[in-house]
């Protein structure tokens, strides 16, 4: 038994090992990534109030109705930057989410431009790398770049000499969701180049007299970025059309952050981000977003990928041990306690310490574990009741064991015949229910006991068991040898399972805090009696209209109640105290009027 519980306890680990370690490298793998980012967006991205500082002119529609379809001439941005930096306190910041890349054939403007930038000395100007694959040389090796800078579009000249310049590359996760944003573009022969954004805070930092915050930690130039609002929402928004014809004052803008750009569709420059993946935001308010976390400094850092699979693994490993053979209360309680908790670790690690951990990995494995845990723990239960109720189905009255004994092999040959027949069902009320809340081994022991105990009244007033049907148990007497007074045995069955159930449900109630009570059901008639089914598999038992109806009665009776047809109380006579129910049941295959009775007391 030892041993036995040893190799137990060793397959429990080595199943629980390999499953975890499957789990782990399903996680590895990435084949969850776009399930696990989308739930973590959830979570993760949240909008927040602004305090103001940042202000949005969108190149909108009615921008473009006013002035023009795009490319304007370069005079309109020259004279947007005039009117806002026309007051003494001017904007501490004005960034031109726009490329104004190489002379234009209009050099009047082109200068016009360049001279109001130079004149405010707050103007931030946009550039743009073009990636591709590059082999690049190391150690007598060769590596594939797969990011490497192929052309570099600044502005022109004169504009670049006067402005600050920051790349706006932008660039999606694989599933077309902006969660990164780059840093730094490495340019050949020009070394590197900030991000538009980061020029733009260390430009208001200058302003403003700030020391600027330590850049963020990133992998390869990509850090995560923490949104603060959805396209629209939470940053000023003016158009273009309003600064010119004066409808807002420049004042207005006064040691603001402005922020130029295309505000419209059509003018491609739309993404969908992890703070709202149904409606895209404009190229603009992305810059705003990470203008807004240079300022609050709240760079959240992706936790290591290693770290994580080693948690997992180990997390996976101890809840598959925990679920097994636990009652299914217990192990939703876990379920749900654990997937809760692994809910608010990531929430407060990334508020607090700003830690960006994968959201959907261990719920998604707790969940899974817990639902195939319950499957299988039913399925074992069901399993070691069939085995239960085929090993108590052996059991048989010896007389009726002598007589298959004598017949020799005639006893297995089909057939059967005609006797009068007294037949009981007893059944457990509620056990269904009460099997799914406890573990198997419980349900076992509990039906173990059950059986036992009608066994034992069966075979101590001389009954034949017939057979166990779920958790019902059939009985008959005066068959396949006559017995005396067969309808008072089988009704003493009956009264001994009554007072039997009342001490183990007290028992049962003590140790798992669940009771029990027999519904039952008697009845006399004739039926046929022998082997029935087929040559090689056939079983000893009664069938007919008479075991028909001590099934219903038994099924309608409450618990600890005997129900008894009108046959059974003429055989009892005056032995037996009987409450008639009249046909207030109705029997399924009984015409109107068959009469029903209680039996409350017998006579021993």
């Amino acid at each position: 038994m030892k041993n036995k519980k040893k190799t137990d306890k060793l397959l429990k680990n080595i199943i629980a090992l390999l499953v975890a370690a499957a789990f782990t490298l399903v996680a590895a793998s990435g084949l969850l990534d776009a399930w696990d980012n989308t739930v973590s967006d959830v979570l993760y991205q949240r909008q927040q109030a602004t305090d103001g500082e940042i202000l949005v002119l969108g190149i909108d529609r009615k921008a473009l109705e006013e002035l023009g379809p795009m490319p304007w001439p370069r005079s309109v941005m020259a004279d947007v930057i005039s009117i806002l930096n026309s007051v003494e306190e001017k904007p501490s910041v004005i960034a031109i989410d726009v490329l104004y890349i190489g002379e234009s054939a209009d050099s009047d403007s082109d200068a016009y431009l360049a001279a109001a930038a130079e004149n405010g000395r707050n103007v931030v100007t946009a550039s743009a790398a073009s990636f591709g694959s590059d082999i690049v040389v190391s150690d007598s090796s060769f590596l594939v770049d797969k990011r490497s800078v192929q052309a570099y579009d600044r502005p022109y000249e004169a504009l670049e000499n006067v402005t600050a310049t920051g790349h706006i590359n932008t660039m999606a996760d694989a599933d077309g969701v902006i969660r990164h944003a780059l840093l730094y573009v490495d340019v050949p022969e020009s070394g590197r180049v900030q991000s538009f954004s980061r020029t733009i805070y260390e430009k208001y930092c200058e302003a403003e007299n700030l020391e600027p915050a330590p850049s963020p930690t990133t992998k390869d130039g990509f850090f995560y970025i923490p949104y603060t609002g959805k396209s629209g929402a939470y940053y000023d928004y003016i158009s273009v059309a309003d600064i010119c014809d004066g409808s807002i004052p420049p004042d207005f803008f006064a040691g603001k952050i402005v922020l130029i750009g295309p505000y419209a569709p059509g003018l491609q420059d739309e993404y969908r981000t992890s703070i709202d993946h149904a409606v895209p935001i404009y190229g603009v308010e992305i810059q705003a977003n990470l203008v807004d976390a240079f300022r609050r400094g709240f760079f959240p850092q992706e936790a290591s990928q290693n770290l994580q699979l080693v948690a997992l693994f180990i997390i996976s490993f101890f809840m598959l041990l925990f679920f097994y053979d636990r009652k299914i209360l217990q192990a939703l309680a876990g379920e749900v306690l654990v997937c809760l908790l692994a809910l608010l670790i990531c929430h407060v690690l990334y508020m607090k310490g700003g830690v960006v951990l994968h959201v959907l990995w261990i719920p998604l494995f707790v969940s899974v574990l817990f639902v195939v845990s319950v499957a299988l723990n039913y399925i074992g239960a069901q399993r070691e009741r069939r085995m239960v109720e085929n090993t108590f189905g052996h059991y048989v009255d010896p007389a009726v064991m002598k007589q298959l004994l004598e017949q020799g092999t005639s006893a297995l040959e089909l057939g059967g015949k005609i006797y009068d027949i007294a037949v009981l069902f007893v059944d457990i009320r509620g056990f269904t229910t009460m099997s799914e809340t406890l573990d198997p081994p419980t349900v076992v022991e509990i039906i173990n006991s059950y059986l036992t105990l009608t066994t034992q009244c069966i075979m101590k007033n001389h009954g034949t068991l017939d057979k166990f049907v779920g958790d019902c148990t059939m009985a008959f007497w005066n068959a396949p040898v006559p017995q005396e007074d067969s309808v008072y045995l089988a009704c003493c069955a009956a009264m001994d399972m009554v007072e039997g159930s009342k001490a183990l449900g007290e028992e049962l109630q003590r140790r798992f805090g669940r009771s029990v009570s027999f519904g039952i059901g008697v009845n006399w008639g004739p039926a046929v009696v022998g082997n029935i089914g087929a040559p090689h598999r056939m079983d000893y038992t009664a069938i007919g209209d008479t075991v028909n109806t001590a099934a219903r009665l038994e099924a309608n009776a409450p618990g600890g109640t005997i129900l008894i047809s009108r046959a059974v109380a003429d055989m009892l006579g005056d032995r037996a105290k009987v409450t008639s129910l009249g046909d207030s049941i109705k029997l399924k295959g009984k015409a109107e009027g068959y009469e029903i009775l209680t039996l409350d007391e017998l006579v021993r």
